[in-house]
């Protein structure tokens, strides 16, 4: 027997005939790519990369629902407040159920060698199971599907019957091409939704901006959106994913101020009894709203679809840690605000962000009278040209400037996010605690009676204007005035600025006046400026204008009580008038107590001053005769 025949023979007694249909197997069903096999064997220093890779590519859609989701559902407002539980709720357990159980856990095991998607899974079947309407099956390939499964019974008669019947080939391969059309639907349909909705939260910093100026400014992001999408997957996650980082961790954070702050109760929608009660008290309303519900599970899909592109450890290790955590608190924190305040449902994600002092003071110059938004901030303008201008030079071609690579590049927005978050936390920071000093201790109208009855303190001649940002009360910084220059103007007037959300005020109506205390020629001023109103154009005209108002003010508030008290006043200020008028303010410079901590001293002592420092001063800002000006300083301790 020569040697070809006896290997022949081996291989019909026993071993070889399996070894054939396992090698037909593993070339044809059962070979695993490269890359696949390769992520089985990576270590988690490799799973942490992917995972934090796959934030800036996978959920894009999941992170940014948080932005429609609720306007989406209460379309007609919000008819009982125990409705927002019952929603919660349903995203709460949607989330829970279809994300995290359904796609994250069951649906990534059922991946095609690593692949995942809708096409993948009809790939998987088809090889599996004599499914496909192309004949491209071998005798050999039903012999290996049954040596790799091991199937029950139940299995086998299932598979057997879907290879007997024409009807359920049809049925898969249409099922199939549906499920992949939706997804392309949403694909197209999602990033267009999500991308409308952030550029529409500048309608609530920008009231006068216009729906075409957001569609258009939507059109050009979605247009860079796609184009780099070239650049691949890799370069790609790492330019994104500490954005997308950032934003998870932020809108958590958000969440868990409101919960805390609005209505911790909110908690209860953890019982699914409120969805039973959403239904019953709503009925068909409910069913109608779950069209907005499911706009929670928006981009579920991209999990195992874009399981390809890194490994099913990697997208579970994220997802548990920081999407479905940071995307369940943003929806709990929203609720807990719409609790409180119902009519903000139209903007629920940008009404519920605390609005807090988070910037220094800049000047904005409204190129429009006619839309407020229209406007030009020349600090910020100067600082994105020298960061555009610096990165210009660092990366020095574009070749660079697309590799995106956290070492290479993808290091700079989240720099950018750090500096930009660091300096709105301390200027909030800093101005808090300056506020609350100012209102814990302003001075009431009792305390300021007994300041200027004080016989140690001159009365002399002229106009005094002393501003206050405090409406109600008046700034400590006015006792300290007095204690180191013990004297007041025979005429005082407490002085804020306002300005006003339209384009021009009235001349006429530009003071509002008031008298502190009967008998006294002492008054509350409050200035107000449209946002088109120059005030560089009015410098000329403002004592005139303010000393007109001051005597119409005098004239109506004693019209009831006789012609001379009128023309005593009247003489009194025009006297002080023709005296001269002094710019009167304080300069209030926040410093940490005694005991306080070094970091606290030095957010406070440093950063905080030297950023208020470098920023417009209010005597700048108001345009402040410096000739007339005398300032007055004051440390806070806080």
């Amino acid at each position: 027997m020569s040697e070809m025949e006896e290997r022949g023979a081996e291989q019909r007694q026993g071993s070889g005939p399996v070894k054939k249909e396992k090698d037909l197997f593993d070339m044809e069903a059962g070979g695993t790519n490269s890359s696949y096999r390769n992520h089985q064997v990576e270590d988690w220093r490799t799973v942490l990369k992917l995972a934090f890779q796959c934030i800036g590519v996978v959920y894009g859609d999941l992170a940014t629902s948080p932005l429609y989701v609720l306007p989406g559902v209460f379309q007609n407002g919000i008819k009982h407040n125990d409705d927002l539980l019952g929603v919660l709720s349903l995203i709460f357990y949607s989330v829970i159920v279809i994300t995290l159980i359904k796609y994250v856990f069951i649906v990534m095991s059922a991946n095609n060698n690593g692949g995942g998607g809708t096409f993948a899974l009809y790939s998987l079947m088809c090889r599996h199971v004599r499914v496909s309407l192309i004949p491209t099956q071998q005798s050999q390939d039903t012999e290996a599907s049954i040596y790799n499964s091991h199937a029950p019974t139940m299995a086998s008669s299932l598979k057997s019957w879907l290879e007997n019947s024409h009807i359920m080939k049809y049925v898969l391969l249409i099922s199939t091409m549906l499920g992949v059309s939706m997804v392309l639907g949403d694909g197209i349909l999602t990033p267009c939704i999500s991308v409308l909705s952030a550029v529409g939260g500048l309608k609530l910093a920008v009231p006068g901006l216009e729906q075409d100026a957001i569609m258009w400014i939507s059109v050009a992001i979605l247009i860079v959106l796609f184009q780099i999408q070239r650049f691949g997957t890799h370069k790609v996650g790492y330019s994104f994913a500490p954005i997308l980082a950032l934003w998870l961790v932020l809108i958590a954070f958000i969440g868990v101020f409101n919960f805390f702050k609005h209505d911790p109760s909110t908690i209860k929608a953890l019982n699914p009894i409120y969805i039973i009660q959403y239904f019953q008290r709503n009925k068909k309303d409910a069913w109608i709203s779950l069209g907005g519900v499911i706009l929670c599970l928006t981009g579920s899909e991209a999990l195992f679809a874009d399981l390809g592109h890194f490994n099913i450890r990697s997208i579970q290790l994220s997802s548990c840690v920081i999407l479905v955590p940071s995307v369940l608190l943003a929806y709990l924190g929203q609720c807990s605000y719409l609790r409180k305040n119902s009519s903000h449902v139209p903007n629920a994600f940008y009404s519920s962000i605390p609005k807090l002092g988070c910037f220094p003071r800049v000047k904005i110059v409204h190129t429009s009278a006619e839309y407020e938004g229209q406007v030009y901030v020349p600090e910020i303008n100067t600082v994105l040209m020298i960061a555009c201008v610096g990165v210009t030079l660092g990366f020095k071609n574009t070749i660079q400037l697309r590799m995106h690579m956290f070492a290479d590049g993808g290091y700079l927005p989240l720099c950018l996010a750090f500096v930009l978050v660091s300096v709105m936390f301390i200027c909030n920071y800093g101005y808090r605690k300056k506020y609350i000093y100012e209102l814990e201790n302003n001075i009431g109208v009792e305390k300021l009676t007994d300041i200027v009855s004080n016989t140690r303190i001159h009365r002399m001649d002229g106009l005094g204007l002393f501003y206050t940002p405090l409406v109600q009360g008046i700034s400590p910084i006015f006792p300290r005035y007095v204690s180191s220059v013990p004297a007041l103007h025979s005429v005082l007037v407490f002085v804020s600025i306002k300005f006003l959300h339209i384009s021009k005020v009235p001349a006429e109506e530009r003071f509002l006046f008031q008298r502190v205390k009967p008998g006294e020629l002492i008054f509350r001023c409050v200035v107000r400026y449209g946002y088109a109103d120059s005030r560089k154009d009015q410098e000329a005209l403002f004592e005139e204008m303010f000393a007109n108002q001051l005597r119409e003010f005098i004239q109506e508030d004693n019209s009831n009580n006789g012609g001379e008290d009128m023309q005593r006043e009247m003489a009194l200020v025009d006297k002080a008038l023709r005296d001269g008028i002094v710019y009167l303010m304080g300069e209030g410079e926040v410093v940490a107590a005694n005991g306080s901590s070094w970091v606290k001293k030095f957010t406070i002592d440093y950063l905080y001053n030297w950023l208020s420092w470098t920023v417009k001063q209010p005597d700048e800002a108001f345009l402040i005769p410096r000739k007339q000006l005398l300032k007055v300083g004051m440390a806070y301790e806080v």
